[in-house]
């Protein structure tokens, strides 16, 4: 596993990389769009015990903050965070396919969300969080690819990695 960290990972015009970014955009606009359709606005309609389905909008970002700032200024955060994300990606000299994903993940959910953004002016939410009655958010698959990615980014460039042994020892 450490050979397959230490190695570069494909970069954002990889196969990989095209590939996972592109899925994870469609996926999300695909989800959205069905929202759209199927799902009456602000209504919750359970599938697991701590999941249910509730469309809203986000004129935000994560957890709404920022809702005060308008389109525009999100518009070009978005972009800078796109633009950044692939300069770490092409500069990352190591984390192998993980990162390749984790990095396509997070621009793939920041497209996601940005197409969102130019369209409709905000965010489609469709996936509830809850445990009970006490909701913890309402995100849906752009914004779950935006936790993913980081979180196979932490594990790779945090994670201890084991010294590969010595010969003769």
């Amino acid at each position: 596993m450490a050979d397959l960290l230490g190695a570069r990972p494909p970069g954002p015009l990889s196969a990989l990389g095209i590939i996972v970014a592109v899925a994870t955009l469609a996926i999300d606009q695909a989800g959205k769009l069905l929202a759209e359709a199927h799902l009456p606005f602000g209504e919750t309609i359970d599938v697991l015990p701590i999941l249910a389905l509730h469309r809203t909008y986000n004129t935000g970002i994560a957890f709404s903050m920022l809702d005060f700032a308008g389109g525009l200024p999100l518009i070009v955060m978005s972009l800078a965070v796109i633009a950044v994300v692939i300069g770490f990606w092409w500069k990352a000299s190591e984390g192998g396919w993980i990162a390749a994903t984790g990095f396509a993940l997070i621009l793939g959910g920041a497209l996601g969300n940005l197409v969102d953004r130019i369209l409709y002016g905000h965010v489609i939410d469709f996936l509830l969080l809850h445990f009970g009655d006490t909701v913890l958010f309402v995100f849906n698959i752009a914004d779950a690819a935006l936790t993913v990615g980081p979180a196979l980014l932490l594990l790779v460039y945090l994670w201890p990695r084991r010294a590969a042994p010595r010969a003769g020892g």
